[in-house]
């Protein structure tokens, strides 16, 4: 255990000292050090002192024991919680926890390996925060995302391939802002190939492949993100291809009333009617189209990006491979990959207590991105805290959650988008 933590921490100094490059001294370095020390011995704490509470794990394994017995039809892979529903690169994730843990027994090792798993994503997080957030956000409320009760729990007392999910992607943000943008997707597709959420940061992204790569460099991206889902997906859609499609990508899926977080205060009648579906569907897309048109009339704004970039990925590298790109601002990046997350969250069909994996650490960097009086950003961030922690949920808590979601929402609606840009050397850009 202490060896371990000892990596883990010269991992995170090292990290975090790198982004010290940009001058902003060793003193906020070794704080956020000192922060990811302290998560690693409340995470000790907490593994030692709290009983384990089984809720998904044994199906995970179950689900996995059939891909290693030899099953490839989807529809043949269960647990005791129903059919798996997640994509591949959840089988071989925990096909590896599988053989690990013997055979999932061991839930010592695996609440272990879910320690790693979170104390490496929150040196992913500060380090993101650091490059992206620090000019706007003080310290100490960077150092919020490290206190959410849920979220400790649900990574190290309950292992959701949640955490697993998160932590590629938060891989991939980072590595976005190095301008790996190609290196990057793949992280983010591997994400994807473990739980679908991930597709709610694809409307931003989307948008910045195009305004840092051109037409061109983000066509490529997406067959490089589209050809790890082939390779993930091969050994079953080389076999069954429909029932893994259907099984893993399932969108219709209808979740039942008794674990959502959200929106106890409806009926059950009216939470699993077709009506709210298509209602949040309709709302989701007309606020991701709001956002767009503001971003877009942004970027416009700037002198080095155009239409004419667009429609010729020129001066952004699309029509020569991308050998030169336009580098955008870290803000800008994670800003935009944030709040498209977050408009899906907000209109989410069901959010489950695990669930708030997706978002937790994106909140201090939302709020701090409002106009919103630093009193009302923490009362905002309590009221959401609070929405995950009250079990069962109630009328009362789903509706103070929906309140803070929509607080955020209307708070980055009516702030700025400041889209900074420099165009990187031809070096810069072979690097990704």
């Amino acid at each position: 255990m202490f060896g371990t933590a000892n990596r883990l921490l010269r991992v995170a100094t090292s990290s975090l000292a790198r982004s010290d490059a940009r001058g902003d001294g060793g003193l906020v370095s070794l704080a956020l050090a000192g922060a990811v020390l302290a998560e690693i011995a409340l995470c000790g704490i907490i593994i030692a002192r709290i009983a384990y509470t089984e809720i998904d794990w044994v199906a995970y394994m179950q689900e996995v024991k059939g891909f290693l017995d030899g099953e490839r039809n989807y529809l043949n892979l269960r647990g005791d919680t129903g059919p798996l529903v997640y994509p591949a690169g959840f089988v071989y994730a925990y096909s590896l926890l599988y053989w690990v843990t013997d055979r999932g027994e061991d839930i010592f090792t695996a609440q272990y390996i879910f320690m790693g798993v979170y104390v490496s994503l929150m040196v992913m997080v500060l380090s993101i925060y650091r490059r992206a957030g620090s000019g706007a956000m003080p310290l100490w409320s960077i150092l919020l995302v490290c206190t959410s009760r849920r979220v400790h729990s649900i990574f190290v007392l309950r292992l959701f391939n949640d955490g697993v999910a998160m932590w590629l992607l938060y891989g991939a943000v980072y590595l976005f802002l190095l301008n790996r943008w190609r290196l990057g997707c793949v992280s983010y597709s591997l994400a994807v190939g473990v739980k679908m959420n991930i597709l709610l940061f694809a409307p931003g992204l989307l948008l910045l492949l195009v305004q840092a790569n051109g037409v061109g460099g983000a066509a490529v991206c997406l067959s490089i993100c589209a050809g790890v889902q082939l390779l993930l997906g091969a050994p079953f859609l080389l076999h069954h291809p429909v029932a893994y499609l259907s099984r893993s990508f399932e969108l219709g899926r209808v979740f039942k009333f008794e674990w959502t977080v959200n929106f106890k205060f409806l009926t059950e009648e009216a939470f699993v009617s077709p009506g709210l579906s298509i209602a949040l569907l309709a709302l989701t897309l007309a606020v991701l189209a709001l956002f767009a048109s503001k971003w877009l009339r942004s970027a416009r704004e700037v002198e080095t990006f155009s239409a004419s970039d667009l429609r010729a990925g020129e001066g952004a590298g699309g029509a020569t491979g991308g050998a030169v790109n336009a580098r955008l601002h870290p803000e800008y990046v994670v800003k935009t990959l944030f709040v498209s997350n977050f408009i899906g969250i907000v209109f989410c069909r069901s959010l489950h207590y695990q669930f708030y994996s997706w978002y937790y650490h994106t909140l201090p960097f939302l709020l701090w991105q409002t106009g919103l009086p630093v009193a009302l950003r923490l009362v905002v961030l309590c009221g959401v805290e609070v929405g995950f922690n009250v079990f069962p949920a109630t009328a009362l808590s789903s509706g103070v959650l929906q309140v803070c979601h929509v607080a955020i929402l209307a708070g980055l609606w009516v702030s700025p988008v400041v889209v900074k840009r420099k165009v990187a050397t031809p070096a810069a850009a072979k690097r990704q």
